[in-house]
């Protein structure tokens, strides 16, 4: 689009201000639109994917673990960040087997996810998961995470009260909630439940 054009920013220069072993953290100077010039600070992510895993007796495994940034415990859909040469559904593959002991006969990608717009790059793969079946791989060292699988409506009733807050878990349990009310909606996908 040529409107586009009038919305971008140029990038002047830049540093590089932290280095970690997930995150790194830019500082841009950029030229704005109207020619003033402005600052951007960033982190660069590796990527991620978060799957929407169905069990057979209908109901969506979440996951409960402690969070350090936000020092809470979570309830979270399974979800990783893509490790170097992975792509999001063997990242998602590997995630689901750690966090929640299943594996997924039945995967699609449903979409992605900019997660926090800005100040990160993330983008975050979702899917849909379901005939699940056992295949355990040990959790990540430092983790701790307990299985709560429960029906969608209750689910959804955690994302109302305020229960659950997590960005890509509230966006998966709405594509949920849509997939197992509409059938349509399910079929257009080739979702299967």
């Amino acid at each position: 689009m040529s409107l586009d054009k009038e919305f971008k920013e140029v990038r002047l220069s830049g540093e590089q201000v932290f280095s970690g072993d997930l995150l790194h953290v830019y500082r841009d100077e950029v030229q704005l639109p109207d020619g003033i010039k402005s600052k951007r600070e960033y982190i660069k992510h590796p990527g991620a994917s978060v799957i929407i895993p169905y069990t057979k007796s209908g109901e969506i495994i979440l996951i409960r673990q402690y969070r350090y940034p936000t020092q809470k415990i979570m309830l979270e859909l399974p979800a990783g960040k893509i490790d170097p040469g992975e792509n999001p559904k063997e990242s998602i593959d590997r995630e689901l087997a750690e966090e929640t002991g299943y594996g997924a006969h039945f995967i699609k990608k449903l979409g992605k996810i900019h997660s926090c717009v800005g100040y990160s790059d993330e983008i975050v793969y979702l899917f849909w998961g379901s005939s699940l079946y056992e295949n355990n791989l040990e959790e990540d060292e430092g983790e701790n995470i307990v299985k709560e699988p429960m029906p969608i409506e209750e689910a959804m009733q955690k994302v109302f009260q305020g229960q659950i807050t997590d960005a890509k878990t509230t966006i998966g349990l709405f594509w949920a909630d849509r997939i197992l009310h509409n059938e349509k909606f399910r079929e257009k996908l080739g979702i299967e439940i």
